[in-house]
C-alpha cells in the first residue's frame, strides 16, 4: 500500500552505480566458504608433523615456514572474511605468542558446523548463542582441568618450551634454545606493585647467518650489530663505564644560513682550531667523567673519532634508540642530551664491551652486566631461511614461557585438552533446552577438529584416533592425546608435552568471535573499484 501523493513507478538510487550487493543467506554461505577455504589451506601445517608452506612474494621473496601468523601474513588475501582470519591469527600471536594455526582452524570448523546447522533452518542468531554458552563452559573447563604449576619450576618451564619448538624446523635443537629462553626470561623478570612483569622487548633477538644453531648464544647484557668507528679504538674494553649520548659529537651546526669572510690564512686557521677546540671539550668532558665506551645515537664526525682514539674511548655511532632504551636496561646508564651536563653517576656498567667479527660482519658485545633488566640472544644458523625460522621459534616460546609464568598454570598438550573439552560439553549440552542444545553439541565437535588434524598430518587415521581419544577420555584418562611420532593414542603427561593455558583460552575465546561475527553478517555490499580518474580526466 502505498501513500497518498508519493510518485508511482520511480526509481530510487539508494547505492552508487557499480556497487554490488549480496544477502541473506548466500552472503553468508559465501563468508563460511571463504573460511573453510583458508583454514583448509594451513590445516595441513598444525604440529610436530606439520607440513611446510613455501611463500613468494612479489619481489621474488622466499619464506618457509609451518608457523601460522606468518603464513597468513605473508599471503596477500583480498576478502574480506579472509582478511578477519588474518587479523584473528595476529591478535592470537600478539596476546598468546602460539596457536596461531589452530585459532583458524578451529574458527574455519566451527564454520563449517554452523552452515549444518543452518542447512536445518536454524537461525544464524541461535547459532550464535549456542557457541557463546558453549565457549564460557569450556574455558570454565579449562580452568577446572589445568595444572598448576610453580613460575620458579624450571623444568616445567623449559618443558613447555621444548613443546611449542617440536612443530618447529629447529625441533632438533629444541633443548639448547629453550635453555637460552628460559635464562634470557628470568633475567628479564620484574615485580611492580606486586605482580610480575614481563615484557618481551626487554630481550633482543639479533641473528646472523653462519655456524650452526648449537652457536647460538645468551649475552647478558646486549649485542649490537654496528662496529667501532676508528680503527685505533680498543676492541676489548674491561669494567667498561659506559655513555648513552642522545647528541651529536660534532660541531653544532647553526640554524640560519650566515657568511663568513675570511681575508687572510691565519683566520682560516682560527676558525678551524675553534672547531677542533669544541670537540676537543666535548671528549675531555667525557675522559673527566670516566668514559671508556660511547654509543651515540646521531653522528660522530672524524675529528671526534680522532680525539675519542687517541683518549682510549671506544665509540659507536648512529645506534638505533630501540637499542639505546636496551642498554640503558642493561648497564644501568641514563641517556644523555647534553655532553655538558655529564656526570660520573649517570655512566652505566658492562664488565666486558668488545667489538668481535661473526661471520663477515664486526658486531658489539656488551657482557657481564650488573643485574641486567634487558639481555640478548644471539641466533646462528647454516642458512638465512633456518636462522629466521629459529627467530620465530625463539619468539613463540619467550610468549609462552612468559603466559606460564604469569598465569602459574599449563594444559597437556597433543590434543588431549580439546577432547576432554568437547566430552564434558556433551555431557553440560543436555542441560540447555531448545535449538541451542544443537549448537553447543556442534561446538564440542569442532574443538574435536584439532586432535583430528594432529592425527591426520602424522599418517594416523584420523577417525580411529577420535574413537580412541573418546574411549579413553570416558575411561578416565584426561591425559590422553596423539602421540604424533609413535602414530598411537597415549599419555601426553607422561610423554611430558604441555601447552600454555593462555594459549588454549585466547585460541577458544578468537575463533568463537570471528566465527560469530561471520555468523552475523548477512549483507555484503561492496563498492566499485576505483577507476583510474586520472586518465578519465585527460581524455576529457
Amino acid at each position: 500500500m502505498s501513500q497518498q501523493g508519493v510518485p508511482q513507478g520511480i526509481p530510487v538510487v539508494v547505492l552508487k552505480e557499480g556497487t554490488t550487493t549480496t544477502t541473506g543467506r548466500r552472503a553468508l554461505r559465501t563468508n563460511i566458504m571463504v573460511a573453510k577455504v583458508v583454514a583448509e589451506a594451513i590445516r595441513t601445517a598444525l604440529g610436530p608433523r606439520g607440513m611446510d608452506k613455501m611463500l613468494i612474494d612479489s619481489f621474488g621473496d622466499v619464506t618457509i615456514t609451518n608457523d601460522g601468523a606468518t603464513i597468513l601474513k605473508e599471503i596477500d588475501v583480498e576478502h574480506p572474511t579472509a582478511k578477519m582470519l588474518v587479523e584473528v591469527a595476529k591478535a592470537q600471536d600478539s596476546e598468546a605468542g602460539d596457536g596461531t594455526t589452530s585459532v583458524v582452524v578451529l574458527a574455519g570448523e566451527l564454520l563449517s558446523l554452523a552452515e549444518e546447522l543452518l542447512d536445518q533452518q536454524i537461525h544464524p542468531v541461535v547459532i550464535v548463542e549456542g557457541y557463546r554458552e558453549a565457549a564460557r563452559k569450556a574455558i570454565e573447563i579449562l580452568d577446572e582441568i589445568a595444572i598448576k604449576v610453580d613460575p620458579k619450576d624450571r623444568e616445567m618451564l623449559k618443558k613447555v618450551a621444548m613443546t611449542v619448538m617440536a612443530s618447529k624446523v629447529v625441533a632438533a635443537e629444541r633443548e639448547h634454545l629453550a635453555e637460552l629462553v628460559l635464562d634470557a626470561i628470568l633475567k628479564i623478570v620484574q615485580k611492580k606493585d606486586g605482580e610480575t612483569v614481563i615484557d618481551i622487548d626487554d630481550i633482543k633477538v639479533e641473528k646472523k647467518e653462519g655456524g650452526s644453531l648449537k652457536d647460538s648464544m645468551l649475552i647478558e647484557g646486549l649485542v649490537i650489530d654496528k662496529e667501532l668507528v676508528h680503527p685505533k679504538m680498543p676492541k676489548v674494553v674491561r669494567n667498561a663505564k659506559i655513555a648513552l649520548l642522545q647528541a651529536p659529537l660534532e660541531v653544532e651546526k647553526t640554524e640560519f644560513d650566515a657568511k663568513i669572510h675570511i681575508t687572510d690564512p691565519e683566520q682560516l686557521k682560527k676558525f678551524i682550531d675553534e672547531e677542533s677546540n669544541i670537540i676537543r671539550e666535548y671528549v675531555k668532558k667525557l675522559k673527566e667523567a670516566g668514559v671508556n665506551v660511547v654509543f651515540c645515537q646521531k653522528g660522530i664526525d672524524e675529528l671526534a673519532q680522532y680525539w675519542l682514539a687517541k683518549e682510549g674511548i671506544a665509540a659507536v655511532r648512529r645506534v638505533k634508540k630501540s637499542d639505546m632504551e636496551k642498554l640503558k636496561k642493561a648497564t644501568g646508564a641514563r641517556i644523555i642530551t647534553n655532553i655538558k651536563d655529564i656526570k660520573p653517576e649517570d655512566l652505566g656498567y658492562a664488565g666486558l664491551v668488545e667489538e668481535r667479527k661473526i661471520g663477515d660482519e664486526k658486531m658489539i658485545f656488551i657482557e657481564k652486566c650488573k643485574n641486567p633488566t634487558s639481555v640478548a640472544i644471539l641466533i646462528r644458523g647454516a642458512t638465512e631461511r633456518l636462522v629466521e625460522e629459529a627467530e620465530r621459534s625463539i619468539h613463540d616460546a619467550l610468549c609462552v614461557i612468559r603466559d606460564t609464568i604469569i598465569d602459574g598454570k599449563v594444559v597437556v598438550g597433543g590434543g588431549a585438552v580439546e577432547v576432554e573439552l568437547a566430552r564434558k560439553i556433551r555431557e553440560w549440552a543436555q542441560t540447555l533446552k531448545g535449538k541451542k542444545q544443537l549448537a553447543a553439541l556442534k561446538f564440542a565437535d569442532a574443538l574435536e577438529i584439532i586432535p583430528k588434524t594432529l592425527a591426520e598430518n602424522a599418517g594416523f587415521n584420523p577417525m580411529d584416533a577420535i574413537a580412541e581419544l573418546r574411549a579413553r577420555h570416558e575411561a578416565g584418562n584426561i591425559y590422553a592425546g596423539v602421540d604424533v611420532f609413535k602414530r598411537e593414542i597415549a599419555d601426553m603427561k607422561e610423554l611430558e608435552v604441555y601447552d600454555a593455558y593462555r594459549v588454549k583460552k585466547q585460541m577458544i575465546e578468537s575463533a568463537l568471535e570471528v566465527a560469530t561475527a561471520i555468523l552475523r553478517v548477512d549483507n555484503i555490499i561492496a563498492a566499485s573499484k576505483l577507476k583510474e580518474e586520472e586518465g578519465e580526466e585527460e581524455r576529457r
